[in-house]
C-alpha cells in the first residue's frame, strides 16, 4: 500500500484537496480549541525546525475526559476513537503553535500511552486512531515513527495520552 494513495481506513488521499487545512475541511473536521496545560509546562516547544508537543489526552471541547482502563472498562474500538480525539487535540496545539497546519513539513514521531489492563496487548490498534487521523490530514507527510505502550495508569484515569514531534517548514 502506498501512503500517497490511501490513509488506512480513510478516503484515498488523491480524492482530498492538497494541504492539511483543506483536507480537514473536506473531511468535515473542526478542531477544538487547544487544551490548556495543567501545571508548570507548556503545550508545545519549538527547537529549530522541530515542534515538540506535550502529551494530550481524550478531552472533549467542553472539557469532558474519557476515562477508564482499556481492556476491562473500555473496549478497543472506543479507545481507538479516544486516540483519534487525542489526535484532534494534538492538531489543535499544532495550529496554535504555527498558526496554520500547512506549515507542518511532516509528522516525525508519536509516543502513545494506553491506560491498559495488565493482560491487554492491542496498544498499537488503539494508537492507530491518532495515526490514521494524521495520515488522513497530512497524507504522506503524516507517516511517522511511533511507539505504542501500555501503562498502569494515566493522569485523571484517561484512556490514552499521546505526544508528538513534527518538523516545521521554513
Amino acid at each position: 500500500m502506498s501512503f500517497d494513495t490511501f490513509a488506512p481506513g480513510a478516503v484515498p488521499a488523491r480524492a482530498l484537496p492538497q494541504g492539511p487545512e483543506a483536507r480537514l475541511a473536506a473531511l468535515g473536521v473542526t478542531l477544538p480549541p487547544a487544551p490548556e496545560p495543567v501545571g508548570n509546562f507548556v503545550g508545545h516547544r519549538r527547537a529549530g525546525q522541530l515542534l515538540f508537543l506535550s502529551g494530550q489526552g481524550p478531552v472533549e471541547a467542553d472539557g469532558r475526559l474519557h476515562t477508564g482502563k482499556v481492556g476491562t472498562e473500555v473496549g478497543v474500538d472506543e479507545a481507538y476513537r479516544h486516540a483519534r480525539l487525542t489526535g484532534l487535540n494534538l492538531l489543535a496545539v499544532m495550529r496554535e503553535a504555527l498558526g496554520d497546519l500547512d506549515r507542518v513539513d511532516c509528522v516525525v514521531k508519536l509516543l502513545g500511552l494506553v491506560n491498559a489492563a495488565p493482560d491487554f496487548t492491542r496498544h498499537p490498534t488503539v494508537i492507530n486512531g491518532c495515526s490514521d487521523l494524521l495520515l488522513d490530514v497530512f497524507g504522506a507527510a503524516g507517516v511517522h515513527a511511533r511507539s505504542a505502550i501500555g501503562v498502569g495508569s494515566l493522569p485523571n484515569n484517561i484512556t490514552v495520552e499521546i505526544e508528538a514531534i513534527v518538523a516545521v517548514k521554513d
